[in-house]
C-alpha cells in the first residue's frame, strides 16, 4: 500500500461506501472489499442502489468501518468505475481467498437467485 490514505485500511474486513442521490443525499453501505495495485475493489449486484448511483456520479467517500457500518477509521474522498468482466474475476477470486466459506455462501445465493453482479474501483483522492 503505497498512497497513505489506504493504510487505514490495511487489515479491515468492511468499508463504508458513501454514495450520492440525485438529491445529493449520502447513502453509506458497509460492503467487503480487497485493496490490489493501490486500489479498493467492491463486488455487489449489478441492480443495487449503489452502482446506480455511482454510475451516475462517480465521487464517493469511503472508511474503514465494522459489519453495521460503525466508522474505525476517516473517510476519505474517492472516485469509483464498474470494471470490465476480467478484472471482476480476478477480483471475485481474490475475494473467496479473503472472506472464504461467508463469501461462497452469498456466492450459492446469487446464484440460485439469478442475480447479476457487478465490481467497481475505488480510486483515492
Amino acid at each position: 500500500m503505497s498512497n497513505p490514505s489506504l493504510t487505514q485500511f490495511k487489515g479491515h474486513q468492511y468499508i463504508n461506501v458513501e454514495t450520492y442521490r440525485k438529491t445529493g443525499e449520502a447513502v453509506a453501505t458497509p460492503v467487503w472489499f480487497i485493496e490490489l495495485d493501490d486500489k479498493l475493489y467492491v463486488r455487489t449486484g449489478a441492480q443495487s442502489g449503489k452502482i446506480k448511483r455511482i454510475r451516475r456520479n462517480p465521487k464517493i467517500r469511503v472508511a474503514p468501518c465494522d459489519a453495521r457500518g460503525n466508522l474505525l477509521g476517516e473517510w476519505v474522498a474517492a472516485q469509483a468505475h464498474i470494471v470490465d468482466e476480467k478484472t471482476a474475476e480476478a477480483v471475485n477470486q481474490l475475494l473467496k481467498k479473503k472472506y472464504g466459506l461467508p463469501k461462497a455462501f452469498f456466492d450459492t445465493v446469487s446464484r440460485l437467485s439469478k442475480a447479476e453482479e457487478a465490481v467497481f474501483v475505488i480510486e483515492l483522492e
